[in-house]
């Protein structure tokens, strides 16, 4: 037999020349926002709008309602808060009731860490989170007043014995809940590395929590400072100085409604910067940079 060789030759692509499309011909890729886009895609701006329509209906009810002494229109409110601030009072009132805050709230968030990393790292300190949760948690913070005042006194301690308690149970089942929810696979990696006990809470769940976390100090805050305020009003002066509760109660017994306005204003005004701006700031800081959260 004869063996026959057949030779394969590649087969030639013919050559040519392309013109490229400069990009510039293209149109825009991304459409640029219109100055309305913008600003609608602002949280401040929106935020500011909401405020704006609420001042808006305020006035337009009051000036309908006219009747000053019982719901005063939001021009009259803003007049009797710039005179509250230009006379010293209300920033002298307002800065004994967040000294107070600050102390109550302070004391309360290191109780609960102290309660919940017991929590996750002994049985016993389930069983006493859980127990004292139970039994405490439902108590409104305000009915112990009378007892804060019997142990403590008149003065700044009942105030801040009222503010820890309503600060103490939210933030530490946030943070319980939060520690929980930690996957397994985080938890074999931090005991891989040798971590026990508070340095495993420290570096492994309270990262990965922290979401819950910043859940339980936000709901704790709002506690603490409707609590201190409303302890002011029933019982008010703290040594020897009235606080912003104590300050709103004055005006009501004057019947002067547009301080009263002017009061409970400036308790919203410190809501809003306390929420819009320094826990605000700690999410851009911490899980929205951890990818932990959407914006």
């Amino acid at each position: 037999m004869t063996e026959i060789s057949v030779k394969l030759t590649p087969p030639i692509r013919p050559e040519g020349e392309y013109d490229v499309t400069p990009p510039g011909t293209l149109g825009d890729v991304a459409k640029p926002l219109s100055l309305l886009e913008r600003l609608a895609n602002t949280t401040s701006v929106r935020r500011g709008l909401i405020l704006v329509g609420i001042a808006v209906v305020w006035q337009a009810y009051a000036t309908w309602l006219s009747n000053p002494l019982s719901f005063p229109t939001f021009t009259e409110t803003l007049s009797a808060l710039r005179d509250g601030i230009a006379s010293g009072v209300i920033p002298q009132r307002l800065w004994v009731t967040l000294q107070t805050l600050v102390m109550g709230y302070a004391i309360g968030l290191v109780i609960a860490a102290v309660f919940t990393s017991l929590a996750v790292t002994t049985r016993l300190g389930t069983d006493l989170l859980s127990t004292l949760t139970a039994m405490f948690n439902p108590l409104p913070a305000i009915a112990l007043l009378p007892l804060a005042l019997l142990w403590f006194g008149l003065g700044r301690p009942s105030l801040v014995f009222v503010i820890i308690h309503s600060v103490l149970w939210a933030v530490a089942l946030n943070m319980h809940s939060g520690f929980l929810s930690v996957s397994e696979t985080l938890r074999m990696a931090g005991r891989t590395f040798g971590l026990s006990g508070f340095r495993f809470v420290r570096k492994i769940l309270i990262p990965a929590a922290f979401p819950a976390i910043l859940a339980g100090l936000k709901i704790g805050w709002a506690f603490a400072w409707r609590t201190l305020i409303a302890a002011e009003l029933v019982f008010g002066v703290s040594s020897g100085q009235g606080g912003l509760g104590w300050y709103i109660f004055e005006n009501r017994n004057t019947l002067d409604t547009a301080a009263v306005f002017a009061g409970l204003l400036t308790v919203m005004a410190v809501g809003l910067f306390v929420e819009g701006v320094i826990f605000r700031a700690i999410e851009a800081r911490t899980v929205r940079r951890w990818g932990m959260q959407r914006g």
